[in-house]
């Protein structure tokens, strides 16, 4: 106890108060670094606008956000759907060796391409599977090495179908 009380520099009787500041403190620094994530994510979003590619009108856009969580991911996605207009995007992230991966696609597109079979195709390159709604699916995967060739193969695999 005196131990901990010396690294928390509180006498005894404090700790307990002190060990609920901290995880306070912790809580709160962990919702701004996701906040900042997010921020992050929706910026690298805006930059790869300019990688979409038309494909008989649709513009498929594949790419790995850095540093982004799932829910930067949906973010992200769905700001750039509303940017693109017609579209199917899949993007990825690589977090602690896992790959996290989103695909959407713009209602307008989906009698064309669904977002399910579209992130299935990519996970599986990643050792993952996935699936969801025709407008919005999510996979997983255990494989980073993978991902590049996959989301280069993405056009392809939309060219395929539209």
């Amino acid at each position: 106890m005196s131990q901990a009380a010396g690294t928390l520099k509180v006498t005894p009787a404090e700790i307990t108060s002190r060990i609920g500041g901290v995880l306070d403190q912790v809580r709160s620094l962990e919702k701004e670094l996701a906040q900042l994530k997010g921020k992050l994510a929706s910026a690298q979003g805006d930059e790869l606008l300019a990688k979409a590619v038309d494909i008989k009108g649709l513009k498929v856009l594949a790419a790995t956000l850095e540093g982004a969580d799932a829910n930067a991911l949906r973010e992200t996605m769905d700001k750039l759907k509303d940017k693109l207009k017609t579209a199917a995007i899949v993007l990825a992230s690589v977090n602690g060796g896992k790959v996290s991966l989103i695909a959407g696609v713009t209602a307008d597109a989906t009698s064309k391409v669904k977002a399910g079979e579209l992130v299935n195709f990519v996970a599986q390159q990643v050792g993952g599977k996935g699936g969801g709604r025709p407008d919005m699916a999510q996979a997983g995967g255990t494989d980073p090495s993978g991902l590049p060739k996959a989301l280069q193969d993405v056009s392809k695999w939309v060219e395929e179908r539209v």
